[in-house]
């Protein structure tokens, strides 16, 4: 395997068949040694979360397949924490995008003043941002990234049906388990000229809680896994 990549959570690997590996590592984006999916940057390291993520990721990866909802994801190694996948290109230099259902984190540092920690956001709310952490991964609207040529608006508004209908999917699965989803980020990418939802669907992507407590990554993949 020939690296590619090197992530703040993964390192990406190319294979002889055409299609890439992941390699999930223990690292978690924070603050302080505090977890928040938010950030953009690595702080804390937590044993066993590369699996973990994994674990989180194949199971959301199949519970979509099952929707008809078209990914990258092939198959899984949850001992040697890895993922192929197909291959994909990404948007730019690299988009995330960040569907919210409740207004917290980054949505309240920027926007506090006009909403509380904690309002729910009807429907859902979806944003993007370019994944560069000198820039403090800054937001992009679809008709900037139209402008910039990095997708066509009817490329984007493919993505926000997608990360609507995929986030919806989630919350409700999590909703049978006592728990509620906040928010969580995704990226994208495209094979030819289709939009497929890349990287993972894991725990520390995502903000839940439970009973008004937020739910640590390692905790809640032990509630999804073994229910």
């Amino acid at each position: 395997m020939k690296k590619i990549y090197v992530g703040k959570t993964k390192d990406v690997y190319s294979l002889d068949n055409g299609n890439v590996m992941l390699k999930f590592k223990d690292d978690c984006t924070g603050k302080d040694g505090v977890f928040d999916p938010g950030e953009n940057t690595v702080g804390l390291t937590i044993d066993g979360i590369g699996k973990a993520n994994l674990q989180t990721s194949i199971y959301y990866f199949e519970l979509l397949k099952k929707a008809g909802i078209k990914t990258h994801y092939v198959s899984a190694d949850i001992e040697n924490a890895t993922m192929e996948v197909l291959p994909g290109k990404v948007f730019g230099h690299g988009l995330e995008v960040i569907c919210r259902l409740v207004a917290t984190g980054s949505f309240i540092r920027r926007y506090g003043e006009y909403i509380s920690d904690g309002t729910v956001l009807e429907g859902g709310y979806v944003e993007c941002t370019f994944k560069n952490d000198a820039k403090g991964d800054p937001l992009v609207t679809s008709e900037g990234l139209a402008a910039l040529g990095v997708m066509s608006e009817d490329m984007f508004k493919s993505m926000k049906e997608q990360t609507l209908k995929i986030t919806k999917i989630i919350a409700d699965d999590l909703k049978t388990l006592g728990l509620d989803l906040w928010d969580i980020k995704f990226e994208f990418g495209y094979n030819g000229d289709e939009v497929i939802l890349i990287d993972e669907i894991a725990s520390g992507n995502m903000r839940v809680y439970k009973d008004g407590k937020i739910v640590d990554p390692v905790a809640l993949t032990k509630i999804i896994n073994n229910r």
